[in-house]
């Protein structure tokens, strides 16, 4: 009979405040909360592995690093190098950038070096890993990506009354001078400048005059979420103008790097990132701001939004959504009933049953049962093969081995 590669995970739900009340829950069939429920964690980071056959994901790495993860992954990688995510997002997420490996070696131990406990609110390096991520769209998603392209965001400066005295200061600096002066702004100022765009955006945003796409909107929205409204204006509303505000579509994808500002706006997403904690944050937050840490680590450059649709393989069965990270790469398995997948594992990778039912079965004939919400993890050179009665949808991490 052959070694068992193929087990039950069961991963770790992360109630920050800006999760949603249902989402995650109804899709792990757990019965309702009241307390949101922001992500739910499938890997092997350090603070919140996931279980599996009794033991925890990472301890089971350490214990037979080769078998989990196969030679390769753990020579160039020493560890399971992704994590794998679903975020609800009720409210924004902080503005944000994440570092690259280097830098974030150096910062780690520089905290470290400083006795900065790990779990510490002013601490910025959780881990001495790099975060790349992709995100797969489960409904409507907005987000906050990278600076706008020139030419629009000149458009901003000039049209934007609030904003004109910034204009030179772009012309001369460009994209480094220009988030450096907001940035640095004493929060006096802060206020005075945006007060008034505030209190156009505002009503407006109330009266449900506005799209999704006009940054008033979420101006709207963060001064509505914030209990101080005008009074002390949050700095990242200069973010919302500034960035590319996108909005992707179910089953539509988009990579974001080391460096790239970024902030969630709305939505539910499948989310595969390096296995890292690491963030520097730069506004619409009650957490720690560290604005030269921030601007050392951004990329100060247009960004023309991509959205990645996948490429199709399998038949038409699975959509592989490539990405430059070595660190991962994540995929759709969609199956009709009746429809088989067979696959053989170059990787340790995790699937999660996000619709319908399915059956999982290894080499060594033993078959596992999964429902919506339930998830797996095969060992490196593990043969299976997928099945649905009903149909499914499952989304799968592995490491793009080479």
């Amino acid at each position: 009979m052959s070694e068992k590669k193929l087990f039950r995970l069961e991963g770790k739900v992360q109630h920050y405040a800006w999760g949603g009340m249902y989402y995650i829950n109804s899709l792990l069939g757990r019965p309702e909360s009241r307390e949101p429920s922001a992500e739910y964690w499938m890997g092997a980071h350090q603070s919140a592995p996931s279980v599996v056959n009794g033991s925890t994901l990472d301890k089971l790495v350490k214990a037979n690093p080769e078998e989990v993860l196969g030679a390769k992954v753990w020579e160039r990688f020493g560890g399971l190098p992704y994590l794998l995510k679903i975020l609800d997002v009720n409210d924004m997420l902080s503005i944000q950038v994440h570092p690259t490996k280097v830098e974030a070696e150096k910062g780690f131990a520089r905290e470290n070096a400083e006795g900065i406990a790990l779990n510490a609110s002013n601490r910025n390096y959780k881990d001495d890993n790099h975060k790349p991520e992709i995100m797969v769209a489960l409904s409507e998603f907005w987000l906050l990506h990278g600076f706008l392209p020139e030419d629009k965001l000149k458009h901003v400066l000039q049209t934007v009354p609030e904003f004109s005295f910034l204009l030179p200061v772009f012309e001369k600096e460009g994209y480094y001078g220009l988030y450096k002066v907001v940035m640095e702004m004493p929060q006096e100022e802060v206020n005075k400048v945006l007060r008034p765009l505030a209190e156009r955006a505002f009503p407006a945003y109330e009266a449900d005059k506005l799209s999704k796409s006009d940054p008033a909107f979420w101006t709207g929205r963060v001064i509505e979420n914030d209990p101080k409204g005008l009074d002390n204006l949050d700095r990242g509303i200069f973010s919302i103008y500034f960035f590319n505000i996108m909005e992707v579509h179910p089953g539509d994808a988009v990579f974001q790097d080391a460096g790239i500002p970024h902030a969630y706006l709305e939505g539910q997403n499948v989310e595969l990132m390096a296995n890292s904690d690491n963030v520097l944050r730069g506004g619409l937050t009650p957490k720690h701001i560290d604005v030269p840490e921030l601007l050392k680590h951004t990329r100060f450059e247009a960004v023309h939004p991509k959205i990645l649709q996948g490429d199709t393989v399998k038949g038409g069965l699975e959509i592989i959504y490539n990405s430059p990270a070595p660190d991962f790469v994540v995929s759709k398995i969609t199956l009709k009933a009746g429809q088989k997948y067979e696959h053989t594992s170059e990787a340790t990778e995790i699937m999660l049953v996000l619709e319908g039912d399915a059956v999982i079965t290894g080499e060594d004939g033993e078959a596992i049962d999964l429902k919506k919400g339930q998830s797996v993890v095969t060992y490196y050179n593990a043969g299976y093969h997928i099945q649905s009665q009903a149909g499914t949808i499952i989304y799968k991490a592995s490491v793009p081995v080479k």
